[in-house]
């Protein structure tokens, strides 16, 4: 059992890293909106964890079909999910956005834990989340001192509010999947038919949204990328960790996150962190 909840915090560090490539990745495609980049990428990564599970989705439908409300539950806030995260990250700048988002997941978590199934949280979890929070406040409070009047732009409150539905969102999802699990669904079923659901109704935004990424072979390399490697491969490796680790852990193990996504930041994109920030690293 310990072997496995190891294996399972691996499972999800690797996730965390790979969905830190992604605003890396979407600078790679200029041209290409916030809602096509989240369609696409969770879109179609989601459609094809559905037919990586096919087999075992037909062989569960039964079991499926009782759990209809959390599958329906997940698939909403999986197709909701990008499209805030995205939005967050255009309006309120690329370090706020993913600080809100992926910071106020934790808490969500554990709260919708808490009222859903009455989980008392461990003082573990409770240390690792306040310093984990701590660290990502710091970088939020830089990115402000560095911006000055850019960030009290009327935009910004509305993407601190996509932000903190992109948490809830993720946070949600987390949580009816790994129900599913501990119901009896197997966790690539659960996670395929999930995202699977959910990549469906992201398809008429990818439609609308989705032709710069036919301009150039550039934008598509970025769509490929983002659907083959952060969604694909990052939520199976997720999903395995979901299934050996609570959400609300989970939650706070991918706050590794934003780390990867400043690192790239600054290294591929050439942006520059605020002292500020560095001293939030240290936490």
């Amino acid at each position: 059992m310990i072997l496995g909840h190891r294996w399972g915090v691996i499972a999800i560090l690797f996730a965390a890293v790979v969905w830190g490539t992604t605003g890396a990745a979407a600078t790679f495609a200029p041209d290409v909106s916030a809602a096509a980049i989240g369609a696409a990428a969770m879109g179609l990564g989601g459609i094809a964890q559905a037919l990586w599970a096919g087999r075992g989705i037909l062989n569960q439908r039964a079991r499926l079909w009782q759990q209809r409300r959390l599958l329906v539950i997940g698939a909403v806030t999986v197709a909701v999910y990008p499209l805030a995260f995205y939005g967050a990250m255009r309006l309120a700048g690329v370090t706020v956005g993913t600080v809100i988002t992926i910071g106020s997941a934790p808490l969500l978590s554990a709260l919708i834990e808490y009222l859903l199934d009455r989980r008392r949280l461990t003082l573990r979890w409770s240390l690792g989340a306040a310093v984990g929070l701590i660290g990502m406040g710091l970088i939020c409070l830089a990115e402000n001192a560095a911006h000055g009047e850019t960030l009290r732009a009327p935009s910004v409150p509305l993407g601190v509010l996509l932000g903190l539905i992109g948490g809830f969102t993720y946070a949600l999802y987390s949580w009816s999947a790994r129900k599913m699990m501990l119901q009896g669904t197997g966790s690539t079923v659960a996670m395929g038919a999930t995202f699977g659901l959910g990549g469906l109704l992201l398809m008429p935004v990818l439609l609308v949204s989705g032709g710069a990424f036919l301009a150039s072979w550039n934008n598509a390399a970025v769509g490929l990328y983002m659907a083959a490697v952060p969604m694909f491969l990052g939520y199976i490796a997720f999903g395995y960790g979901l299934a050996r680790v609570e959400a609300s852990m989970a939650t706070v193990i991918t706050l590794f996150e934003p780390v990867v996504a400043a690192v790239l930041a600054v290294v591929i994109v050439g942006e520059r962190l605020p002292r500020l920030a560095g001293s939030a690293w240290r936490w």
